[in-house]
């Protein structure tokens, strides 16, 4: 409905489930998940059922249950995503905010040494390789 996206990966029967649920997903059609000649019109009519509903109205279904699902977000959206920023995920070093060094290790944890480079700036040394 609003040109924006949600990812699913509710693969397992109990997450399928409750995928089917709370996504009014009723259609007979949907309890054939692994009978791989239905995947076309099943992957059509989700579609439909998924552009019925704005992304944030998704996660207001979605959020707080065990669907394995995730909204898609933009990079100026998800530093400001609660999930991100209840973990820490973004830092930012130099004014510039950024994915936080990943994984985290309780002994060695890793750290940013340097701003990331501007646009251009090392082009005429890697071309020169």
């Amino acid at each position: 409905a609003d040109g924006k996206w949600v990812s699913i990966g509710s693969i397992e029967p109990q997450f399928y489930a409750i995928l089917l649920e709370k996504a009014g997903m009723s259609d007979p059609q949907f309890q054939k998940q692994n009978d791989k000649s239905a995947w076309p019109e099943m992957k059509e009519k989700t579609a439909a059922i998924f552009k019925s509903k704005t992304r944030d109205e998704w996660c207001e279904i979605m959020e707080g249950t065990d669907i394995c699902f995730a909204p898609v977000l933009s990079m100026a959206e998800a530093p400001e995503y609660k999930h991100n920023k209840d973990r820490e995920t973004f830092v930012t070093v130099e004014g510039v905010v950024q994915p936080a060094p990943a994984p985290r290790f309780s002994k060695t944890p890793g750290a940013i040494q340097s701003r990331p480079p501007k646009i251009g700036e090392h082009t005429e040394e890697v071309l020169k390789d």
